[in-house]
């Protein structure tokens, strides 16, 4: 193939007039339809100079314009670098610099904040609106449909994501052509999704699992989807009779559960509902399969890997497991200080190997060589046990990051903020338990004593420089922070001190 992420997952279905999106309005986009209109993007993009192998990073929100630049990036050659739209200017200034983005797109009102920043750092500037319009979309609307894929190997970059650890910057995972297929093309047909699903898609797509784990296999199975804007009780109740499959993360089904409209009758036409991005309660499970009769499968894989393990489409899906690992992807439990395989039902950080593990951190080649083993394995960061039918079970992270609503956080970067606030000392932030998200945020803080620490204040500061899904839940002002005999903060005293706060009695 001469591109064959393009090729694998679009270009054969140039040609087709079957639906490939359902809109909220009603609206119904072809395949042709779609992939001509991605054509038109191509063109533009390259009228703006971008080359291949230069990076675009995109904060748009989800639209089919959004999710054409993807198709167009992916014919292009050039590296897709979608970002949260819920980022502030001040965390999108770093990813612009450390990706060295060729170009950046973003909604129109937020074209003022970031024009500086991107003249900054010699980036373009473009727009492109939710309802489809913006300077990029008026370009793209005059350009020819036609073009000449450009070729690309499988071992090309295809996007960055960047991922969350618990000290320093986010790090750019590097992804090529070859990850992104070989992934999709194991979850289609381990999910044995085929061109008559239509997938429930209310998931954000600068994220994996709306974008490289729902889109792809959608693309690869030449199936169709109810594209939602995002996660809307009524929108997803409505649209529901119309789909066979849905893709969510355990915040969809804990408020799905929490209307008395969802039910047996409304879910009589779905054959699969899966979950991932943060771990599903088993009393979910429970109440899921007692008011449905379906059993939702959960998988696990993260931004380096995409997926790495799945419970069966037959077969025992058990709560509490991620599942076994999918057809070529090796999984291995190590002891986190010699590396040595431990045996069936011993806790050990979680390794796996396979054609969908990251090609490395961008411009972090020590912490490439510290993650990813010369033999091909990533360690994870995740603690895990093999049962005695070799299905996996998380029982923690040897890291301090947290998942909240399937979102990477690490504390550092909020504990440097806190740290910097009038009347803080120093302050600690770990992620305890909460129904709807998995997890959430919770920031302890130490007074300073040499002057007053206004809460309300805190709140305010946190909530102009960090996006919400970073931003604590609650603050509490403690006396000290728990240490160790070296001096380290004990955050697993701290979390299991405050694990009941945010879970019903």
């Amino acid at each position: 193939m001469n591109n064959l992420l393009y090729e694998t997952l679009f270009d054969r279905h140039a040609d087709s007039k079957a639906t490939f999106l359902h809109l909220q309005d009603g609206t119904k986009i072809s395949y042709r339809d779609f992939l001509a209109k991605a054509a038109r993007f191509v063109n533009a993009l390259v009228a703006l100079g971008v080359k291949p192998g230069d990076r675009i990073a995109v904060q748009v929100a989800k639209s089919p314009e959004a999710l054409a630049l993807y198709a167009a990036c992916a014919r292009a050659g050039f590296v897709f670098l979608p970002l949260n739209t819920a980022y502030t200017v001040e965390e999108l200034s770093y990813f612009i610099e450390n990706s060295g983005a060729t170009l950046v797109i973003c909604d129109e009102k937020m074209f003022g904040s970031l024009s500086p920043v991107c003249e900054g750092f010699g980036a373009r500037l473009s727009t492109l609106n939710a309802d489809g319009t913006g300077e990029l979309a008026r370009s793209a609307q005059s350009a020819s449909s036609e073009f000449e894929t450009v070729h690309r190997s499988g071992d090309d970059l295809a996007a960055f994501l960047y991922t969350s650890g618990t000290t320093g910057r986010s790090k750019g995972a590097m992804l090529t052509q070859e990850n992104l297929v070989s992934n999709a093309r194991s979850l289609a047909n381990t999910w044995r999704f085929t061109d008559k699903d239509v997938l429930l898609h209310a998931l954000p797509i600068f994220h994996t699992h709306g974008l490289f784990v729902a889109t792809n296999v959608t693309l690869m199975a030449g199936g169709s989807m109810i594209f939602l804007p995002k996660f809307d009780l009524d929108q997803m109740i409505e649209g529901m009779p119309q789909a066979t499959t849905m893709m969510g993360v355990p915040t969809f089904y804990t408020r799905l559960l929490g209307d008395n409209r969802f039910t047996s009758d409304l879910t009589r036409h779905m054959r699969l509902f899966i979950s991932g991005s943060a771990p599903l309660l088993a009393e979910t499970h429970k109440e899921f399969e007692a008011r449905t009769g379906h059993r939702i499968l959960e998988r696990y894989g993260m931004t380096e890997t995409n997926m790495n393990t799945s419970n069966p489409y037959d077969g025992e899906r058990k709560a509490g497991t991620v599942g076994r690992p999918l057809p070529g992807v090796d999984l291995k439990i190590t002891d986190p200080e010699t590396g040595r395989e431990l045996p069936k039902g011993e806790i050990g950080q979680i390794e796996v190997r396979g054609p969908n593990v990251f090609k490395g951190y961008w411009q972090m080649p020590e912490k490439t060589a510290e993650e990813l083993r010369t033999d091909g394995f990533f360690i994870t960061g995740d603690l895990g046990r093999l049962d005695a039918d070799g299905y996996v079970q998380i029982v923690g992270r040897n890291k301090d990051l947290i998942i909240s609503g399937g979102y990477n956080i690490y504390p550092k970067e909020i504990e440097l903020l806190l740290d910097d606030q009038p009347g803080v000392l120093e302050s600690a932030v770990v992620g305890v338990p909460h129904p709807d998200f998995g997890e959430t945020v919770l920031g302890l803080l130490v007074a300073d004593k040499q002057e007053p620490l206004d809460l309300p204040g805190i709140a305010q500061s946190v909530n102009r420089s960090l996006a919400r899904f970073k931003q604590p839940r609650k603050l509490i002002v403690v006396d000290q922070l728990p240490r160790n005999t070296m001096g380290k903060v004990q955050k697993n005293v701290l979390r299991d001190n405050y694990q009941d706060l945010f879970v019903p009695a």
